[in-house]
This record gives C-alpha cells, sequence and structure tokens, in this order.
C-alpha cells in the first residue's frame, strides 16, 4: 500500500512518501524542506541561496531539526510512530563539517528508541539540503 501525506514536503519524483508490506513500513528519502513545499520550493530551513545558488546562510542544525519533524509526520500518517523506527540511512552531503552536530542532535531525538543506524557521505542531493533519512518502522496491526 502506497502512503502520500500533504503534511510533509512533496516528493521530488514519482514516488510515494512511504509504503506498507504486511507490518512494516518504508520511508522513501526524506529531507528538511518545509512541509507542504514541493521540489521546486527553496524552502529549506535555516538555508538562504542567492541567485546562483550559492549559500548566503547556513543552518545545518535547523535542516537536522526539520528531517526529523518530516519523518516522524510519515510516520504518523501511515499509523506507524517515531518509537517504531527500526532502521535509520543517513545521508549527508559534508561529513566532515556535520557529522557531529548530527550525532548530537541523533542523541536528543533517540533516547529511549534506537532504530539501527547507519550514515553515509555521499556528493549532493537532488535539492540544495544536506542531509536526508531513508528509514524503515514497524506498523502495529
Amino acid at each position: 500500500m502506497k502512503i502520500n501525506t500533504s503534511n510533509a514536503p512533496k516528493p521530488v519524483g514519482s514516488y510515494p512518501h512511504a509504503r506498507r508490506v504486511g507490518n512494516l513500513l518504508f520511508l522513501s528519502g526524506v529531507g528538511p524542506r518545509v512541509a507542504g513545499s514541493d521540489s521546486t520550493d527553496s524552502q529549506v530551513p535555516g538555508l538562504t541561496l542567492d541567485n546562483h545558488g550559492n549559500y548566503l546562510t547556513f543552518d545545518f542544525e535547523a535542516q537536522c531539526r526539520n528531517v526529523f519533524e518530516n519523518v516522524r509526520l510519515i510516520l504518523e500518517a501511515s499509523g506507524s510512530s517515531w518509537e517504531q523506527l527500526v532502521d535509520v540511512t543517513v545521508f549527508l552531503t559534508h561529513m566532515r563539517r556535520d557529522f557531529h552536530t548530527y550525532n548530537r542532535l541523533y542523541a536528543e531525538y533517540f533516547v529511549s528508541n534506537q532504530p539501527c543506524r547507519t550514515t553515509v557521505e555521499i556528493n549532493s542531493l537532488p535539492t540544495p539540503i544536506c542531509i536526508e533519512l531513508k528509514c524503515i518502522a514497524t506498523i502495529n496491526e
């Protein structure tokens, strides 16, 4: 079953926010764009770009907090919850600069539930963001 919600940023391509298979929920890559925005919007918390796409302001912590919020919104719209996350794959565009902040915030958000986690550095993401999460959660029947 495919799941989409208007509470989260619209997907950048032709894919759902999540897909349920049995009691598992697979989230597509989730970024920090503002909920309700689409891929053409530059509504990224803490980010302002000039006309050439160069950073004028940049706040990685704001992006982290918003990506966690977007994941939570999709989980709840899908009948799951933050506590039911079992696996998180993190994509960062600048590991050396951002990992320490990400790791600190992750520990703040995942106090009681500690899903498996993998963090990888990639060259870029499809929109001007620096973090994306790919998650798997369970759903109570």
